[in-house]
């Protein structure tokens, strides 16, 4: 079984999180940010690996320590799960309509962290959830996970845009982390 679990405590956050790369989509999700919640599970499913995650933080300042810290430990743990990457496919894409939305998702486990992200929200928050934070979480997720990550997407409804960029990462991980050969993905011979 490729997982790995960790608890992150810092004087801003409490996290404790599991995760199952070769899962069947399980998630249990407890967040004092209903949305993000939402969005986490969606990743789960969508991505088949199975994710326990029980975190709170000072959400009474704002959202962006406990999204940004969950987006730092699920990296983490994507790269211990994954060790070396032997075997996996690497590359991942993602396409994925939700209504008037689109979001388009290309990934690379290259070990060079980067984050590409182009589009636009049209509202600050959806209830307590700042629309801002999803740039910072993915940012956290691809730079502790090393991958490089280009996100875009359009559409008219914020909940629509988020949610597809949340199931079209599933998509692109579930394609990446499958294993499909003993070899490893690089002609380097490594993938730092």
């Amino acid at each position: 079984m490729r997982s790995a679990q960790a608890i992150r405590n810092t004087k801003e956050t409490q996290i404790a999180m599991e995760l199952n790369l070769d899962g069947t989509g399980q998630a249990r999700i407890q967040t004092p940010i209903g949305f993000f919640n939402h969005m986490l599970e969606l990743f789960a499913f969508h991505s088949g690996m199975d994710l326990f995650l029980e975190a709170d933080g000072d959400v009474d300042v704002d959202d962006h320590h406990l999204v940004e810290d969950t987006g730092i430990l699920l990296g983490t743990l994507v790269g211990q799960a994954l060790g070396d990457k032997r075997g996996i496919c690497r590359y991942g894409n993602c396409r994925l309509p939700m209504d008037e939305s689109l979001a388009q998702i290309d990934l690379d486990f290259s070990g060079r962290p980067y984050l590409v992200f182009e589009g636009e929200f049209h509202r600050d928050a959806i209830k307590d959830f700042s629309t801002e934070m999803v740039e910072e979480f993915l940012r956290a997720f691809a730079f502790n996970a090393r991958m490089t990550l280009h996100v875009r997407f359009i559409g008219k409804n914020d909940h629509h845009q988020i949610e597809a960029i949340f199931k079209g990462l599933a998509r692109a991980m579930k394609e990446a982390v499958f294993v499909e050969s003993d070899r490893l993905p690089s002609t380097k011979g490594v993938l730092e």
